[in-house]
């Protein structure tokens, strides 16, 4: 039934409304009410005496709920992925499917390829991955060994070759933080990924405190990788303070820190920088365990644009042949991704950073032919601009997750932003890509004590990192009327309190602005 009447709302007005830039909110329409002085009061108290504090809540009919300090750029963290999303349905298409292309360089003569197999990445950040969106790996291959009978080669004499092309620049967005780099949320990419580009490690705590911790590579296998493990086990109640330090300029990796000694083995989900040769490699194995000689081994392609099969060849020197480019290669076929609905439904429910970077990176190499983050940070703007949004003030566009400190978005941006999106024919599928609290969903515990009613029409996404909570999203009328619609955003920054306090205010008024429609 919801979507239903969000559909009416969609389908009429929003399809035919003006093109023409929504203007930032003036704090001067701000009107008087509960959720207001509610805010008004609790911003002014110790809880947040340390910290800033954005909100802006207004109707699509042009009634303004709340507003404070609502110009103020913020950092943004996961909302960033609201922009990620919506624009990637909006210029994509719900159906989209990200496409992955076997191809080869050489001569198939009397079913032996003599020359290199290609897997040309077009982006799927789903290769491999665990989610159940994914295609199972194994149907996978079993699908691409069977486009390869079907063009008639049976033998391989040469490489497996990932070839990650698609995407070009740093694999991470420059200003991510180093800590942050070894981890499964800051894992970056090429057009060529494999199991999300994370790489999972079984963590033990030593018998005492000092003992080096016992840390077992679990999957994938990264034979070329030199691992390193002088992290010690810590005193109890320390936590787990395992970081992983790692590049995509040398195949070494190192675990420092401490795990406590009272914790329990832990599975660490790490980044792993070599994810077309991880995808080539696991290929690679496949074909040779069901009766496919290929006479090299696997291989990538190197920022210098040359086949690599040894990733650890002298540093600065020149390793393998230049390869040809992808679009001089004989296709042999191509697979497909889940449609982009589903990938984005993930994204926003799960957070993903490594999905939303795919989505941004893809809407630029498409129109840009790079997807270098210097020209993703304009292209971004550009299309905001490009869907009515005015981007002269309140919004500074790094990255497509959030991960950067260098994004910046005030309440009314993101508002503005989100007023945009009601114009087009996706709403319907973008607003339902978010979760809602209560429900059986990243917020179920969201909204504690609101009635089911209330929380049944919220659809928000959150955005969290140190010192940052944010929620920003929608809530659906009672009425059925477009004009009802609340478009809300909470944002606090540099915030010391405790999270949980945090939260509960932020629920708080939440749940007072959804009480206003």
């Amino acid at each position: 039934m919801k979507r239903l009447i969000l559909s009416l709302f969609c389908l009429g007005a929003a399809l035919t409304a003006s093109a023409q830039a929504v203007r930032p909110v003036s704090t001067a329409q701000a009107a008087p009410g509960v959720a207001q002085r509610y805010v008004d009061l609790v911003t002014s108290s110790d809880l947040f005496i340390d910290g800033q504090v954005g909100v802006l809540a207004v109707t699509v009919g042009g009634d303004t709920l709340v507003n404070h300090r609502s110009l103020n750029r913020l950092l943004p963290a996961s909302n960033m992925k609201l922009i990620s999303t919506g624009m990637a349905l909006h210029y994509l298409g719900a159906d989209f499917r990200f496409e992955t292309t076997l191809a080869y360089d050489g001569v198939v003569e009397n079913g032996v390829l003599k020359g290199d197999l290609y897997i040309v990445g077009g982006g799927d950040p789903t290769l491999g991955a665990k989610d159940s969106i994914a295609t199972p790996i194994d149907d996978l291959f079993a699908r691409w060994k069977e486009l390869l009978e079907q063009a008639g080669i049976r033998r391989i004499e040469g490489r497996i070759v990932g070839d990650g092309r698609y995407f070009d620049g740093p694999i991470e967005e420059p200003s991510w933080g180093y800590e942050d780099l070894g981890t499964y949320y800051a894992t970056g990419g090429n057009g060529l990924c494999f199991y999300e580009n994370v790489i999972d490690i079984k963590a033990t705590p030593g018998a005492a405190v000092g003992d080096p911790v016992t840390c077992e590579v679990l999957y994938p296998n990264t034979p070329w990788m030199s691992w390193d493990f002088p992290c010690k086990t810590g005193p109890a109640g320390t936590g787990d303070e395992l970081y992983l330090y790692t590049t995509d300029l040398w195949p070494v990796a190192q675990m420092r820190g401490t795990f406590a000694i009272d914790r329990k083995p832990k599975v660490e989900e790490c980044s792993n920088k070599f994810g077309a040769m991880t995808c080539a490699y696991y290929f690679y194995k496949y074909l040779t365990s069901n009766g496919v000689f290929v006479s090299g081994g696997p291989a990538d392609i190197g920022p210098d644009g040359r086949v690599r099969e040894d990733l650890a060849a002298p540093f600065g020197e020149p390793s393998g042949t230049v390869a040809p480019a992808a679009s001089a290669l004989k296709e042999v076929g191509k697979t497909y991704s889940p449609e982009l609905l589903k990938i984005i439904k993930k994204t926003n429910w799960d957070s993903d950073n490594f999905f939303a970077e795919t989505l941004m990176r893809t809407l630029c190499v498409r129109e840009r032919g790079t997807a270098h983050y210097d020209t993703l940070r304009v292209h971004a703007l550009a299309l905001l601009e490009r869907l009515g949004m005015d981007t002269s003030s309140g919004i500074h566009i790094s990255d497509g997750s959030g991960l950067s400190r260098e994004n910046y978005i005030s309440p009314d941006a993101m508002v503005r932003y989100l007023r945009v999106m009601l114009r087009y024919r996706c709403f319907d599928d973008f607003v339902h890509s978010l979760a809602q609290p209560g429900h059986n969903g990243p917020y179920f515990s969201r909204l504690r004590g609101e009635s089911e009613a209330l929380k049944d029409r919220i659809y928000m996404k959150s955005g969290s990192m140190g010192g940052v909570r944010c929620y920003s999203g929608y809530v659906l009328p009672t009425s059925g009327e477009k004009k009802d619609i609340i478009i809300f955003s909470v944002m606090t920054n540099n915030v010391t309190a405790p999270t949980s306090k945090v939260l509960q205010v932020m629920d708080k008024i939440i749940a007072l602005v959804a009480s206003g429609n």
